[in-house]
């Protein structure tokens, strides 16, 4: 359980330091390049061997991972994209209802568990999630087509990136591995990132800054461990992944809204403090049918 507490705190600290980024105008797209960077060379240096890259581009899940990596660094600048055409509060429900895809593969494809309690606890976490990230609708942003694709396709690549880790880890990553896997999936994100980088610098659109430099590494570490220490809950015999999924994103939701109340002076409408009471009911629920 550990485990699962300690990937909680590094993705709230990511929001945090996300936050942190708007009031020290970082820019967001080369502190994520970086962050990549950083959080591949983590893996690298927690790996407990020798680093050899021909051993490791001929293992089962390296392809794979290569291409989850890749998928990481499309769904944040479609993030971007989405949250200009669509806004912010759409984005963050799209992202963030996303737990429902790893968890239906959960109980389907793995068969696990599916009791009155924990149904009951995933269907409060969902609600929960939509109440609790949902904010005004700014009526300036586009209308059309676009407002349905674009949050439909970062549900689904978010989904996606969650059930390819649990896959991954479940078919093919050995518990020595998770390090070296971790660390490949940041490195593939962070090559297709300096692509999208030398593009844009080539084109005269991008201006290289310190600050974000320093905010890419003050993202990369937490980010390393959030998946780090996903992939180590995802592998306790005593938690399905239905429910290390909900109970960690219920408890992101829950904590980085809080944090935003107290350090940020974020205000809440009804509508979120009833989400953060049924996400607190949500992770009894679920934690009590373990």
């Amino acid at each position: 359980m550990i485990y699962l507490v300690l990937s909680i705190l590094s993705s709230t600290i990511i929001l945090i330091v996300f936050k942190l980024f708007n009031r020290y105008n970082i820019n967001k797209l080369q502190a994520i390049v970086v962050n990549y960077i950083v959080a591949c060379s983590c893996g690298f240096i927690a790996f407990d061997g020798p680093i050899i890259f021909k051993e490791i581009s001929t293992t089962a899940w390296f392809l794979p991972t290569v291409a989850l990596g890749a998928l990481f660094i499309l769904v944040f600048n479609l993030m971007a994209v989405t949250i200009q055409r669509a806004g912010l509060s759409v984005t963050s429900v799209a992202f963030k209802m996303s737990l429902v895809i790893p968890i239906l593969f959960g109980l389907l494809f793995y068969k696990e568990s599916a009791n009155s309690l924990k149904v009951i606890g995933i269907i409060l976490a969902l609600v929960a999630v939509y109440l609790t990230s949902s904010r005004k609708v700014d009526a300036n942003h586009t209308k059309g087509a676009s407002v349905l694709i674009l949050p439909l396709l970062v549900f689904l690549g978010s989904g996606i990136i969650d059930t390819a880790i649990k896959f991954l880890e479940h078919s093919y990553v050995g518990v020595n591995e998770i390090p070296v896997f971790s660390a490949t999936v940041f490195g593939a994100a962070a090559i297709l990132g300096i692509v999208f980088l030398t593009i844009g610098k080539l084109r005269g659109k991008v201006t290289f800054s310190a600050r974000n430099i320093l905010g890419g590494i003050a993202l990369g570490v937490p980010n390393y461990f959030s998946i780090y220490f996903l992939v180590q809950a995802l592998r306790i015999p005593a938690l399905e992944s239905s429910t290390v999924f909900t109970l960690n994103n219920v408890a992101i939701v829950l904590f980085s809204t809080l944090v935003g109340v107290g350090l940020f002076k974020e205000k809440l409408s009804a509508k979120n403090w009833l989400g953060i009471l049924l996400a607190i009911i949500s992770i009894i629920l679920v934690a009590v049918a373990i």
